[in-house]
């Protein structure tokens, strides 16, 4: 399991417990260590997991919101713990973190999905991911146009 892919998981345990206790923020750091002690004491990236739980958190309403408006047939208290914060997490790269490429945020969450969700976890964060990513589109458009200026 490379590095990046076991913060994901180890953010996504944490995101779960915090979402599941009530959502009290202080807890998280409490969570995420105790998630780092329990899961991966000699792991090497812990900034990765803490700027990927810190996002989630500070980007929670407009998070839920894109949630909200990309999967109007579930409201966000009906879908599970697990999807609703694989998607967080998926969202959060997707739309926030710029040193994350759309594809790869997609793609380890729907890996996150099918690993710790339902039966159709894998295709609803898809569907919802891709729409999202199809209605925003490039999160970087610098990139783009050095590349078709070169």
């Amino acid at each position: 399991m490379s590095n990046r892919h076991l913060a994901r998981t180890i953010a996504l345990q944490s995101l779960y417990q915090w979402d599941f206790n009530g959502r009290q923020e202080n807890d998280l750091p409490n969570i995420v260590g105790r998630n780092l002690k329990e899961f991966a004491p000699q792991f090497d990236d812990k900034g990765f997991i803490e700027q990927l739980v810190l996002g989630v958190i500070k980007n929670q309403p407009e998070i839920d919101g894109l949630i909200a408006k990309y999967a109007p047939e579930w409201p966000l208290e009906q879908i599970t713990i697990v999807d609703r914060n694989v998607l967080r997490i998926g969202i959060q790269e997707l739309k926030f973190d710029p040193e994350i490429p759309e594809k790869v945020a997609i793609n380890e969450a729907i890996e996150l999905a099918k690993t710790f969700g339902g039966e159709s976890s894998g295709k609803f964060v898809n569907g919802v991911l891709g729409t999202i990513y199809k209605e925003l589109g490039d999160k970087n458009p610098a990139a783009d146009a050095k590349q078709t200026s070169a």
